[in-house]
């Protein structure tokens, strides 16, 4: 038997019982959530990392939906139990998912949330940051100040490398790696050269547009360049920042040889995932080059470092902070909380096949939130055949990158879910409002 776990509870006595397995920042996502009479119950154990014999004790005999984290193994066991207690909810507080075996939860007819669009500007401004800090050393000569070891203006101490006019290489120009992308350009007047299996028309635009101005000001433009493949990034570039997607195409996509290809002076971020790095043989580079320098937020075996990694004073290595900003944060906990909170009420909703003809139109045409959640919560007794199990009929928003109508504290959130990674495969229908 699974030991129990300590737990801080809100609204005890709420109808529907929602899990978080963490406590996230801010307090309107737990308001949402008692607001409409559930009971929340947030994990509050010294652990780090919960173990799945944990989140089972956490889940119990009953249990309607789970908050979780990307650092927590959500597959079969996790799905069967959630299943069990009758929960058909789940979201991870992230944008990613690869913690999460989706078929396993399609199989449980449990969906799947994760938190994007509030993560892209934070994360854009991490990856720009780690490469200043790489570019001027600025780790090292933090640590050199705080030993005590300063005693004078010296003319080569801690020369690093100036950002304008070099080339900045982006792989993967989507959301986050374009916002990376024009904040140096036009930042740092820097050029770019970026790698994307699609081409990246505005961010092409932005770039043309940053460089006839600059040179309409008497200045050097600056220019872009979609490369053909990623070793051609990765041999133009001064700076090198990565944001692909983690599949079996781009784990260890940074390895011994591509490492190789870059300029003994260049330097490599990583904001995305950590097993898109070779991390052993990063040590090994790092050892080699001094001059080469890296910025990392992830890791290939989180929370864990590859040995040697620590040691390199050409590494500023930082603990998967990416998304740390106040507002992106309380985001992301609001956007877990309501994929968990629509998907349960407008569960119960549809155990009421006759509530249909209280309004006489689909729910994605449904304008009011408060409207539903009003009528769910005012039918007294449930049917629990009438689902058998299966989620249907409630909207998921059509636009997941779009999520500011439901950051906007003075009005309510739009009756949809934020954003449902199975969606397809439950066969729900995307919100029209």
């Amino acid at each position: 038997m699974a030991k129990p776990v300590s737990i801080e509870v809100w609204n005890p006595n709420g109808k529907y019982r929602v899990i978080s397995t963490k406590p996230m920042p801010g307090t309107r996502w737990i308001n949402l959530l008692i607001e409409q009479d559930c009971r929340v119950e947030i994990c509050t154990e010294k652990k780090t990392i919960l173990s799945v014999e944990d989140i089972i004790s956490l889940i119990g005999n009953k249990c309607d939906g789970v908050i979780g984290q990307l650092t927590e193994d959500w597959g079969e066991t996790l799905f069967a139990a959630l299943s069990r207690a009758g929960g058909k909810a789940f979201s991870n507080m992230a944008v990613g998912y690869n913690n999460v075996d989706v078929n396993a939860a399609n199989k449980y007819g449990v969906a799947v949330g994760n938190t994007p669009g509030v993560l892209t500007e934070t994360t854009a401004e991490l990856a720009a940051s780690l490469s200043l800090a790489a570019a001027r050393r600025i780790v090292e000569a933090d640590e050199f100040m705080r030993a005590g070891l300063y005693d004078g203006w010296l003319p080569h101490l801690f020369v690093g490398n100036l950002l304008k006019g070099q080339t900045v290489g982006v792989i993967g120009a989507g959301r986050i790696g374009s916002a990376y992308a024009r904040m140096m350009v036009e930042g740092f007047k820097m050029n770019l050269i970026y790698y994307d299996l699609y081409q990246s028309t505005r961010l092409e635009k932005f770039v043309t547009a940053y460089g006839e101005f600059l040179k309409s000001n008497g200045e050097q433009p600056v220019h872009w360049k979609r490369a053909s493949s990623m070793d051609e990034v990765l041999r133009e570039a001064d700076v090198i920042s990565l944001h692909p997607v983690l599949d079996k195409t781009t784990y260890h996509l940074i390895n011994k040889e591509s490492l190789a290809t870059m300029k003994k002076e260049a330097i490599l971020v990583n904001c995305s995932r950590g097993p898109v790095i070779d991390e052993v043989a990063l040590v090994e580079h790092l050892k080699q080059n001094p001059m080469f320098r890296v910025g990392l937020d992830v890791f290939e075996d989180e929370p864990f470092m590859k040995p040697g990694l620590a040691e390199m004073k050409n590494a500023v290595i930082v603990p998967h902070i990416a998304s740390a900003s106040k507002w992106t944060r309380e985001g992301m906990a609001t956007l877990a909380a309501l994929n968990v909170l629509v998907i349960v009420l407008l569960l119960a909703f549809f155990k009421f096949r006759y509530v249909w003809h209280l309004f006489g139109k689909r729910i994605d045409n449904i304008s009011c939130f408060s409207s539903v959640i009003a009528t769910v919560l005012s039918i007294a007794t449930l049917s629990q055949s009438a689902l058998q199990g299966k989620i249907k009929g409630y909207p998921i928003w059509g636009d997941p990158n779009r999520v500011e109508p439901f950051l906007n504290e003075s009005v309510p959130p739009p009756a949809a879910c934020p954003s449902i990674v199975n969606a397809k495969a439950l066969g729900l229908p995307v919100s029209k409002l």
